[in-house]
């Protein structure tokens, strides 16, 4: 049987990973993975995870499973957290996954199941995993113009202009903010009207939301996803924690179905519960207990949110520190977009081959398409990229 397996393509980011670590110069920085890295390089366990986790170690008396889709605690935290009183409650069926990438995968599977053949339109760029799923699973895929490769900015004309071709009972998939891996995002004014055309047209609003509290805060970051679930009439939320609560390994998830009718959500909550059966049975719970506790405690939750504001505006710094040495350097500021987008990644919008020359003559990994993870930057290492971005004539 297993000589029937046919070699699969390599993931470019971590192949990218590899070269890195083998790469045996000094001075070499590393844009590529996404994670969070704080001025020393390293991505640190929050300090409320810590705390939250003594206290889960010093009272949990079982490891037994909690329940097909995970502590209804921690989907009652992350709701709140996320949508705040934008949505009723029995509006919202909702489980715990493994994970971001575990709640898109579940997310897919339901829409394959509800609607086989339903088109899901991504962004181009998107995250490439989105699209690596969606094409395992057999769903079509239909790019939507978001980049603009000229302002670094998003080609709003472009995007409702290709989202017009969207058939009813279609799927808009979104990023809630912090676009990866552009850094680019709609504004309240242009969320609005993707809302208007979502509904003129019978569509289906999927958002993945993994940056919350990296872009503008918690609440800003939330208020495109909020506007969305509680203006159309179904709506599919892909939540991860591994960013904002820096729990990466624990694969700490929610998958969010909502419905306009509440009279839906016990079917919908039914239905996502058997995915999460035939895919994994339980998801993972030490990540979730963690979140959990963590919001549920004011404590925590406080030094939770401080430390949160502490990692986005350093990011924020970083932006800001980079443009005005591209400003200085280049005597020109095209590289302004780098201040006004957000997130973690932003899309340098360098060719394929200077990407490499950054890499080769200057030891400097990003991504082929040039995104380039900001966290990846501390203040001594700003000055030395701005430098190679100019000489190698981006």
């Amino acid at each position: 049987m297993f000589e029937n397996l046919k070699p699969q393509p390599a993931d470019k980011i971590l192949a990218l990973m590899q070269m890195y670590r083998e790469d045996p110069r000094e001075q070499k920085i590393d844009l590529g993975v996404g994670v969070y890295k704080d001025a020393n390089g390293v991505t640190p366990v929050m300090r409320a995870v810590k705390a939250a986790e003594h206290r889960i170690w010093e009272e949990q008396d079982s490891k037994a499973y909690t329940g097909l889709a995970g502590d209804p605690v921690y989907a009652d935290a992350m709701i709140s957290l996320i949508l705040g009183t934008s949505v009723p409650r029995a509006n919202i069926a909702a489980v715990a996954t493994p994970g971001g990438t575990g709640a898109c995968r579940q997310a897919f599977e339901l829409i394959r199941m509800a609607n086989p053949s339903a088109r899901v339109f991504v962004s181009n760029p998107t995250w490439p995993n989105h699209i690596s799923i969606l094409n395992y699973l057999g769903i079509e895929t239909v790019a939507y113009r978001y980049f603009d490769e000229e302002t670094r900015g998003v080609d709003f004309d472009g995007m409702i202009e290709d989202l017009k071709t969207a058939k009813a009972g279609d799927v808009v998939l979104l990023h809630g903010c912090c676009h990866n891996p552009t850094g680019a995002n709609l504004n309240m004014v242009q969320w609005q009207e993707v809302v208007n055309l979502i509904n003129d047209r019978g569509l289906v609003a999927m958002i993945d939301i993994a940056y919350q509290g990296f872009g503008d805060g918690l609440n800003e970051d939330a208020q495109a996803t909020r506007l969305v679930a509680a203006s159309v009439k179904e709506c599919l939320i892909a939540a991860s924690c591994s960013k904002n609560f820096g729990v990466y390994r624990e694969r700490t998830g929610l998958l969010m179905a909502i419905s306009a009718d509440a009279g839906q959500t016990a079917l919908n909550q039914g239905t996502l519960a058997f995915l999460n059966r035939q895919n994994y049975s339980f998801p993972p719970d030490h990540g979730a207990r963690v979140v959990t506790a963590i919001l549920m405690d004011e404590g925590l939750r406080a030094d939770w949110m401080a430390e949160l504001e502490e990692v986005r505006l350093s990011m924020l710094g970083l932006r800001r520190q980079l443009a005005d040495e591209l400003q200085r350097l280049s005597g020109s500021d095209r590289f302004g977009f780098l201040a006004q987008h957000r997130g973690m990644f932003s899309r340098l919008g360098a060719a394929p081959e200077l990407v490499e020359k950054l890499r080769v003559e200057h030891g400097i990994y990003m991504v082929g398409d040039s995104r380039m993870n900001i966290a990846g930057l501390n203040e001594a290492t700003v000055p030395i990229l701005a430098k190679a971005i100019i000489d190698v004539g981006v």
